[in-house]
């Protein structure tokens, strides 16, 4: 009787175990979400053996950690149990094996592990029981269900971890199947979003009956543009009326194309013109092809839809592009063939000058052609990628200079303004190409602009490129038309843009870009001037203490040598301009030329030239006075360059401190020998330097090879610094004055102003590694100037 009652309680227990695994099982299996699955899973697992918390941790492919779900526990505790310090570590452990893991106590079994910082964020008592069973799916580990904290403090027993092992092995297959949707769902989210964003038209229609089933972003815009405001893309389809390329139109109503490709024909980049009846109509590049099934029926179509109007428009473009070339290129033929047509025809009634004044016109109208051929290479080698780049280390003042040179022996009327930075660094970039791009520039504004307004040229250095801005007073444009500044323009833009090709600014556009820059404009509306800036790579430098900078740069004030100076040229005749740059260019000079007395003061400052050569008539002023105000600036040799040949101007030069004067006409020979020897002059007064090296502790100036170390480092000085070294260094132990040291270092006389001083003393202590307050080398004498510590072995002069 015994044997039958406890028998018939096993039997009882077996019962409601398995009327829970399925209740559990069917809950579990009524949602293919894969979210909704695993939190099913896990509750009816803590259901099932009475657990308070849950954990089910799910594997990926290779065998890593992937998804992490918990029950019976707040996000915060959830977050914390899973960012434990060892936490991954503990899991990996938990389920590395796939046999179910029972334990009375999870924290002590964790201590024996060596996972000291392991601490579970959950209020538990003096002990955790603990719970795991391996989900196993076709004989491979999953993931793993883990449940904890047995109600009433109990341990599992035997009949949990059956239980659990059961219930596991039924969830496997749910879980798979739920993983599998969920994996399959995201790669049809990730086809429609790749679908959907596409640049082509896509179009999905069922064979059976015509009707599109999908319709992507770009279908829908290419169809809207048929479709009434309160039409959908599936009605205007309806109406749609399709002409192929042989002129047969099918209607989309009476015969679906899908229908008409239900014998498996396949169509293949065929132009076709989509139109609705009121006219309204679209040009097309059409594919389509059959989706068949298993059996070979066709079951659906997929069309794509290239729309054609871009193509179109460029089409056009092109068009008119070649026609309006073509007329620029007829202009100068017809002035250049009916010139010489003239001359030919009548050499017996014309004189001299008039002969002269035709090949002038032959002369000049040839070379606007050379130019209008030369844009229309540069634009053709643009568009195949072969437009030739040489870049080198170029000073940006030389390529301004230049281009305003450039700008202004062409006539025109416009006062340029430059305003650029002192010490500049050197920029990687093709001069002749740069120069190019600041010439378009500049007679874009000039086009622009009011005849006589002035136009700037600035630049800055920014991290590691220089912006070099052009900024007029003229017509401005909306914001609406920047995008389209930068493209090769139609017949009719060209005409706004006085009668030129207007391929400037998109020629620019590819020169700056293909130095690695950027170009862009900006205006503040109609009326209202436009800046156009960009930008050039600047020349990566390591200037070490050797002062190659300062050979660089043009030589210092105590040995300026003729193939690094910087020569300042004014005058206000463009053409004697020209001839004084290409003279100072062929010297080895590096010519800072300009027109405008006013902006020779600036170059001054900017430049620092090392000698200047000066016309004695100028507008608004004369070349003693602005010698006299260059001289304030910086005291530096000046020539004057003058057709004035009187002997009382030529000793008035010289009496008002004139270091030569030059008589128009001269030779480029005689002035490059003049130039030399005001060089000479200048830095005959004042001492070379040392012979023997200055070494004081760790500090060595070697003068002959011009290099810097402490402690036995390089030390990388920027040009100035260096011959503030050299100043204070060959004159160890005498306290130079701020006079002497701004006259011999900043080449200027003193103005009171001796904070770039200071700024080049302070840099100096910093990379000597000297503390200002109590220096090793650099030593300041009060409102007097600065002294260097005595050398350990100076030699003399």
């Amino acid at each position: 009787m015994v044997e039958t009652n406890g028998s018939s309680r096993e039997v009882a227990e077996l019962r409601d175990l398995l009327f829970r695994l399925s209740d559990a099982s069917l809950r579990i299996n009524e949602s293919l979400d894969f979210d909704s699955v695993l939190q099913g899973v896990l509750d009816s697992a803590r259901s099932l053996t009475g657990a308070r918390y849950g954990v089910i941790a799910l594997r990926d492919d290779r065998g890593r950690p992937q998804d992490f779900l918990s029950s019976g526990m707040t996000e915060e505790e959830a977050r914390l149990l899973w960012d434990t310090p060892d936490g991954l570590q503990l899991f990996e452990y938990l389920g590395g094996g796939h046999e179910p893991l029972r334990l009375p106590d999870l924290l002590s079994h964790v201590r024996t592990l060596g996972l000291r910082e392991f601490r579970v964020p959950l209020p538990v008592g003096a002990s955790m029981s603990f719970l795991g069973a391996p989900v196993l799916h076709q004989g491979e580990c999953v993931g793993n269900i883990y449940v904890a904290e047995k109600e009433e403090e109990q341990e599992f027993a035997a009949e949990d971890e059956k239980t659990l092992v059961m219930f596991a092995s039924q969830a496997a297959m749910v879980i798979a199947n739920a993983r599998r949707h969920r994996d399959e769902q995201r790669a049809r989210a990730d086809l429609e979003s790749l679908i959907n964003t596409a640049p082509v038209g896509v179009v999905l229609f069922d064979a059976g009956t015509g009707v599109p089933v999908s319709i992507n972003r770009e279908a829908r815009r290419i169809v809207g543009s048929l479709h009434g405001r309160d039409e959908t893309a599936e009605q205007a389809l309806e109406v749609l009326t399709v002409r192929r390329a042989d002129g047969r139109e099918v209607s989309l109503e009476k015969a679906p194309l899908a229908r008409t490709l239900q014998s498996g024909e396949a169509v293949r980049a065929e132009e076709i013109v989509l139109q609705v009846p009121d006219g309204r109509s679209v040009t097309t590049l059409i594919n389509a092809t059959p989706i068949r099934s298993e059996r070979g029926d066709v079951e659906s179509v997929v069309v794509t839809l290239q729309d054609m109007t871009p193509l179109e428009e460029i089409g056009r473009l092109r068009a008119e592009f070649l026609a309006m070339v073509s007329h620029e290129l007829r202009q100068p033929l017809v002035a250049i063939k009916g010139s010489a047509a003239t001359v030919l025809g009548g050499s017996s009634t014309f004189g001299p000058a008039e002969m002269v004044q035709f090949f002038h016109i032959i002369d000049r109208q040839a070379d606007h052609m050379s130019g209008l051929i030369n844009d229309l290479l540069d634009v053709a080698r643009l568009e195949t990628g072969t437009l030739p780049v040489n870049p080198e280390p170029v000073l940006v003042a030389a390529v301004v200079d230049q281009a305003r040179s450039d700008f202004l022996s062409g006539g025109r009327g416009h006062d340029i303004r430059i305003d650029l930075p002192p010490h500049l660094p050197r920029v990687m970039a093709d001069p002749r190409r740069v120069v190019q791009v600041l010439g378009n520039l500049l007679s874009n504004a000039a086009r622009h602009s009011p005849e006589g307004s002035p136009i700037g040229i600035s630049a800055s250095h920014e991290d590691f490129h220089v912006a070099v801005s052009i900024k007029d007073q003229g017509s401005g444009f909306a914001a609406e038309q920047i995008t389209g500044l930068f493209r090769k323009p139609s017949r009719i833009e060209a005409a706004d843009q006085g009668g030129t090709t207007g391929l400037g600014l998109a020629i620019s556009k590819g020169i700056v870009e293909a130095h690695g820059g950027r170009i862009w404009a900006q205006s503040d509306g109609p009326g209202r001037g436009a800046r156009f800036t960009f930008t050039v790579p600047v020349v990566e430098e390591a200037a070490t203490g050797t002062a190659s900078a300062l050979a660089r740069t043009g030589p210092s004030s105590g040995s300026p040598a003729s193939k690094q100076a910087r020569i300042l040229a004014v005058d206000d005749d463009p053409q004697a301009l020209r001839f004084l740059h290409d003279t100072l260019s062929r010297a080895g000079y590096q010519p800072v030329v300009t027109g405008d007395p006013e902006e020779a003061l600036r170059l001054m400052e900017a430049s620092e030239p090392h000698l200047a050569l000066l016309d004695l008539v100028l507008p608004g002023t004369d070349g003693i006075d602005l010698m006299k105000d260059i001289r304030a600036i910086a005291n530096i040799p000046v020539i004057f360059l003058s057709a004035y040949g009187q002997e009382d101007v030529v000793a008035q030069a010289f009496d008002m401190g004139a270091d030569d004067y030059v008589v128009k006409p001269f030779s480029p020979t005689e002035l490059a020998a003049r130039i030399r020897a005001g060089l000479r002059k200048r830095t005959a007064f004042g001492p070379g330097e040392p012979v023997e090296p200055y070494v004081c502790g760790d500090l060595v100036v070697d003068y002959a090879e011009r290099r810097v170390s402490v402690a036995g480092h390089p030390v990388r000085l920027t040009a100035i610094e260096y011959r503030l070294l050299v100043e204070l260094s060959a004159n160890a132990g005498r306290t130079l004055t701020y006079d002497h040291l701004l006259e011999r270092v900043w080449d200027r006389r003193s103005d009171g102003d001796v904070r770039p001083m200071r700024s080049a003393v302070r840099s100096l202590r910093r990379k000597l590694g000297d503390d200002a307050n109590d220096p090793t080398y650099l030593f300041t004498e009060s409102r007097v100037g600065y002294r260097f510590a005595s050398s350990e072995g100076q030699g003399g002069w």
